[in-house]
């Protein structure tokens, strides 16, 4: 695919090392914290009841899996798109650009969702001022905010997640608090853990309501995967990234199955209907109103987080595709401050698609788009998956050295969370709601096979070459 531009002199291509360990650490703490947990997790409660608990920690532990896989190749090679690359390279050409591309198609159907939450959550306050207003409004806000520099990107993300953390967590005593002492204006339906159990059971759904919850479980999980990304910007990549990724299970268990834990005991799960946060409404049903004030400026804040980090994961896995030949060379241009401008400007011109859609559909349009993005995330993780089992099975056969960040429990774990990701495809093709997300999906990689095979030619259709920083320095790990 040669899009190249000739305007004389070179432009600069390479992006700059400018996040640090404080800035991945809560990029990792904070990007499973967003619009999934505070909007999306009312879809899950409804399919399940409080057996979605079981849902996320099941959720999690593929998730972690997931992510360890990512590690161990992103420790091994910490290059930008970096998933997309490993793909290319130990599955082959068209597997790295099915992940890119369909990777980017994901931060922006999750990107839409956030903004469509961001609307939602404004309305709140403002509920007589139409949703596309405040959509238009973030898109531009978060778009400026990205061309400044990765640095500035890093800082936000910190203060942004730093936000949400201290929030969730005094959630979470409040809702202790609540629960023990009794501090709570209901007269019906009184705080405490019996409503896990009081309306219809644990489980009052059945088995088939927790199968059906993951279709929006894997959803909030999905963004966990842009640490892989920060490998070309990270300044010591093979320290941060796993401590980062090595955080994962903590943060499940405390900011989803504690916190939805909580709020269930709070209010009872069949009363959680979806119109407003959870973490929102629940105040404001106990007649604390200030808290749920309070609350709504964090989730605000916390989409606003999610909105700039699915804009960076975008920018950077086209630069990443640009690079292999497998996108137009004008991608990797970047700005003085190694910012990929043309990427970002390109994602603000879907996101403007955003505008439009809540404008004409403002009341169905969340749930679609989640259904959209749990396809694209878990197809992105399958290929992760793919990639690093095929990379593991080369270091055996030619007897290079070993992972300095290995997965745990190989080969077995592996297997069992690829089996899973499969099931969850299966699962979105099964219910009714979310099988227009999976025949889009079809759809979408017919549509990258034909553009693979019309579009990409030369170095695009070649086997990606890959500096294996735990071999020694100068060793290539391309035949």
């Amino acid at each position: 695919m040669d899009t190249t531009l000739d305007t004389g002199a070179p432009a600069p291509t390479a992006l700059k090392r400018g996040l640090t360990a404080r800035h991945i650490r809560f990029m990792a703490l904070g990007s499973a914290i967003g619009t999934g947990l505070f909007m999306g997790s009312a879809g899950a409660i409804q399919a399940a009841g409080p057996a979605v608990l079981l849902a996320y920690m099941i959720g999690g532990a593929a998730v972690f899996m997931v992510m360890r896989a990512l590690g161990e190749m992103a420790v091994r090679h910490p290059v930008s798109g970096s998933f997309a690359q490993y793909a290319s390279r130990y599955v082959g050409p068209f597997a790295g650009f099915l992940t890119g591309w369909t990777y980017t198609f994901e931060m922006f159907v999750v990107a839409l969702a956030d903004v469509t939450a961001f609307g939602v959550y404004m309305g709140f306050w403002f509920p007589d001022v139409e949703r596309w207003i405040w959509v238009l409004a973030v898109v531009f806000f978060i778009a400026a905010l990205n061309l400044i520099s990765v640095k500035v990107f890093g800082e936000l993300e910190f203060w942004f997640s730093l936000i949400k953390i201290v929030a969730i967590i005094l959630m979470i005593a409040g809702g202790i608090a609540i629960i023990v002492f009794g501090i709570s204006t209901q007269s019906e339906n009184a705080a405490g853990l019996h409503n896990l159990v009081d309306h219809g059971g644990f489980m009052p759904n059945g088995v088939w309501g927790l199968l059906a919850s993951f279709t929006v479980v894997m959803f909030a999980f999905g963004g966990t995967e842009v640490i892989g990304i920060t490998a070309g910007e990270a300044k010591d990549p093979k320290r941060v990234i796993p401590k980062a990724i090595n955080s994962v299970p903590v943060r499940i268990l405390l900011f989803y199955v504690l916190t939805l834990g909580i709020i269930m005991c709070l209010q009872p799960w069949n009363t959680i209907d979806g119109k407003a946060s959870p973490f929102v409404s629940i105040f404001e049903t106990l007649g604390l109103t200030g808290a749920a004030h309070v609350l709504n400026a964090v989730v605000i804040t916390a989409a606003l987080s999610a909105i700039n980090a699915d804009i960076f994961g975008a920018g950077r896995m086209l630069h990443g595709l640009a690079e292999q030949g497998q996108a137009p060379r004008a991608f990797m241009r970047v700005t003085r401050t190694g910012v990929p401008w043309l990427t970002v400007v390109t994602m603000v011109g879907a996101l403007l698609l955003g505008v439009v859609l809540n404008a004409l559909f403002p009341d169905q349009i969340f749930f679609l788009i989640a259904a959209l993005a749990t396809f694209a995330t878990v197809l992105v993780w399958l290929m992760i998956l793919v990639a690093h089992v095929r990379m593991k099975r080369e270091i055996v056969r030619d007897g290079r050295l070993p992972s300095e960040f290995p997965v745990p429990l190989w080969p077995a774990a592996s297997i069992a969370t690829i089996v899973f990701i499969g099931f969850v495809i299966v699962m979105i093709g099964v219910m009714e709601d979310t099988r227009p997300a999976l025949v889009v999906g079809i759809i979408w990689i017919a549509l990258l096979l034909v553009g693979y095979f019309a579009l990409v030619r030369g170095k695009g259709r070649q086997r990606h070459e890959l500096v294996d920083e735990t071999a020694p320095i100068g060793v290539i790990v391309d035949d």
